[in-house]
C-alpha cells in the first residue's frame, strides 16, 4: 500500500501566488525614498517626467488587465466621476514627488499611512457607508499622529513638505472612494491619463537641462517600478486573497520606506516622527489584525 500526500488545494496555491505578488508590489513601493534621493533634478523635473514614464509603462499592462482604452472606458474617463479621478490622481502624483523633496521620507510614509482611514471617513460622508467602530477609533488615533509629526515641522523647514505628503493622503484617500461612488470609472486607463496631464501641467516648469543620462535613468526605472510594476502585481496579487490579508502585507511599507533611506542614506527622521509614526504603526497593525480576525471567522465553517 503507498501513500499519497494529500493534494495542495487550488485556493491555497493562489493564496500563495496573490501573497508573492503583494510583497514583491510593497518592496516595489517602498524604494521611493531611494529614487527620490538619488534624483538630481529639480522637483518640477521629476514629477514631470516620473508621472509621464509611469503613464508610458502602464499602457500595455492596461490592456491585459482593463482591456485598453475601449469607447466604453472613454466615455466613462469623461465622465464627472472619471475626471474627478483623474484630477485626484493628477493632484496625488505632483504632491507626492513634492513631499519625498522638502520632507523626510519617514514623515511622507507615516502621513500617507493613514489614507485608508480618510477614505473609510469619505465613504461614510458621501455614500453613507457603514464604518465599523474599530476603524473610526482606529482613524481618530491616527490622525493624532500625524498632528504629531506636522506639529513638530512647523518653523523646521518641513513643514510645506509635510503638508503636500497631507494633500498626497487625501487626494489618495478620494482616488479609493471615487469607484465606489462609480464603478464604471476604469482605474488604469484614469491612471495613464492622469500621468500625461501632470506631465502637460509641469513639464514647462521643468529643466530639461538635468536630465542627463543618469537622471533619464533613474527616473525611468521610477516610473517603471514605483507607479506601473507596483501597481500591476499590487492588482494581480490582491485579487487572489482577502482584502485585509493584503492590507497587512502591504503595511509593511510603513517600515521598509524610511529604513531603505536611513541605511543608504543615513537620514534620521526628528524624534516626532518616531512618536507619531509608532502611534500610526501601532494602530493600523491592530486595526488591520482585527480585520483578519474578523474576516477570517467569516469564512470559516458553521
Amino acid at each position: 500500500m503507498t501513500f499519497q500526500f494529500p493534494a495542495r488545494s487550488a485556493f491555497a496555491s493562489d493564496y500563495e501566488r496573490g501573497v508573492i505578488l503583494v510583497v514583491m508590489a510593497t518592496l516595489a513601493w517602498s524604494c521611493s525614498g531611494i529614487y527620490a534621493r538619488l534624483l538630481t533634478t529639480d522637483i518640477w523635473t521629476a514629477i514631470a517626467w516620473r508621472s509621464l514614464l509611469g503613464g508610458v509603462f502602464l499602457i500595455v499592462p492596461s490592456f491585459f488587465l482593463e482591456g485598453g482604452f475601449s469607447r466604453r472606458q472613454w466615455s466613462s474617463i469623461f465622465h464627472p466621476a472619471g475626471i474627478a479621478m483623474i484630477v485626484c490622481q493628477a493632484l496625488s502624483q505632483a504632491c507626492f514627488i513634492g513631499a519625498l523633496y522638502m520632507t523626510t521620507v519617514a514623515n511622507v510614509t507615516m502621513i500617507y499611512a493613514t489614507a485608508p482611514f480618510i477614505a473609510a471617513l469619505l465613504s461614510w460622508v458621501l455614500l453613507r457607508e457603514r464604518v465599523a467602530k474599530r476603524t473610526l477609533v482606529a482613524g481618530a488615533v491616527c490622525l493624532i499622529g500625524v498632528a504629531v509629526i506636522v506639529a513638530s515641522s512647523i518653523g523646521g523647514g518641513t513643514g510645506i513638505g509635510d503638508l503636500l505628503a497631507l494633500g498626497m493622503t487625501v487626494t489618495f484617500a478620494f482616488i479609493i472612494v471615487i469607484p465606489r461612488m462609480d464603478r464604471s470609472v476604469p482605474i488604469l486607463p484614469s491612471s495613464i491619463v492622469s500621468g500625461f496631464l501632470t506631465f502637460v501641467v509641469f513639464a514647462p516648469m521643468a529643466s530639461t537641462a538635468s536630465l542627463d543620462t543618469y537622471n533619464w535613468l533613474l527616473l525611468a526605472a521610477f516610473g517603471a517600478t514605483n507607479f506601473a510594476l507596483a501597481f500591476v502585481l499590487f492588482l494581480f496579487g490582491s485579487r487572489r486573497m482577502p482584502a485585509a490579508d493584503a492590507a497587512l502585507i502591504g503595511s509593511m511599507e510603513i517600515v521598509l520606506t524610511p529604513f531603505w533611506v536611513w541605511l543608504f542614506f543615513s537620514e534620521r527622521p526628528p524624534a516626532a516622527t518616531f512618536i507619531g509614526g509608532a502611534i500610526i504603526f501601532a494602530t493600523i497593525v491592530w486595526h488591520t489584525a482585527a480585520d483578519l480576525r474578523h474576516s477570517r471567522r467569516a469564512r470559516a465553517p458553521m
